[in-house]
């Protein structure tokens, strides 16, 4: 019976071992701090380069340094991670357009900060707006749940007080003659969509314009500074 057993359960003792180490391993991984932002951030280039169904956990626990049982320990699954990438890159830009939009700044001076705003925050992170607008293209619900972790407030109350709130001011505008009508969700529009381009166009511009990354700088620079202007004398009356 004893060799039975021990044919039994010798097998088991390397599978044990292993299974031993890799939670050392994570006892002793999960307590950095920086452990979970660093596996965040090599979330989002791995999403960015495969897409969230094209990348696996061991692709992101690579790109990490990290094993993949410390990627679970954290994250559970591909679909959690995926929204708390989401999350984390969606909220570099909802915070601080509302701040803007709320703020007591003329509508001028609005429309200069948020593309500023805009501008700074994508340069340093240029992957963000694909991954978003193919997350927010499939999982459309995820903006509407960040929305609902930002804000102090329901993001419906929230959204349309701050549209009416810029409605009235371009209507101040208009009514003295500096501005010729255009409604708030197209003003918006306008703005944000001329700020973004550049950086889905990066790989057009790389292509065709033979625009390598010290010129697509000097490109943002200018669009920076020029893009203000160039919306406020399309607004003019």
């Amino acid at each position: 019976m004893s060799a039975a057993t021990g044919c039994a359960t010798q097998p088991e003792l390397p599978t044990l071992s292993h299974h031993l180490n890799w939670l050392v391993k994570v006892s002793e991984q999960h307590h950095r701090p920086e452990t979970e932002a660093r596996i965040l951030e090599a979330a989002h280039r791995v999403f960015v380069r495969k897409g969230t169904a094209g990348a696996r956990m061991q692709d992101i626990a690579e790109e990490a340094g990290v094993n993949q049982a410390l990627l679970h320990y954290y994250f559970r699954s591909k679909d959690r991670l995926a929204t708390a990438v989401f999350t984390r890159a969606a909220s570099r830009f909802v915070p601080g357009i509302v701040g803007i939009l709320q703020s007591d700044l003329p509508l001028a001076g609005k429309i200069e900060r948020i593309v500023h705003a805009y501008i700074d925050i994508v340069r340093e992170r240029p992957f963000i707006p694909p991954y978003l607008f193919a997350e927010l293209h499939h999982h459309p619900e995820r903006l509407m749940h960040l929305l609902e972790q930002a804000l102090p407030a329901p993001p419906t109350q929230i959204v349309g007080g701050l549209v009416a709130r810029l409605q009235a001011e371009i209507d101040d505008e208009v009514v003295a003659g500096r501005m010729r009508p255009i409604t708030a969700p197209q003003l918006l529009l306008n703005i944000l969509g001329l700020c973004v381009f550049p950086f889905l166009a990066r790989p057009i511009l790389g292509m065709g314009l033979e625009m390598d990354d010290p010129a697509f700088a000097q490109l943002l620079d200018e669009r920076r500074r020029e893009l203000p202007g160039f919306i406020l004398r399309g607004l003019a009356a």
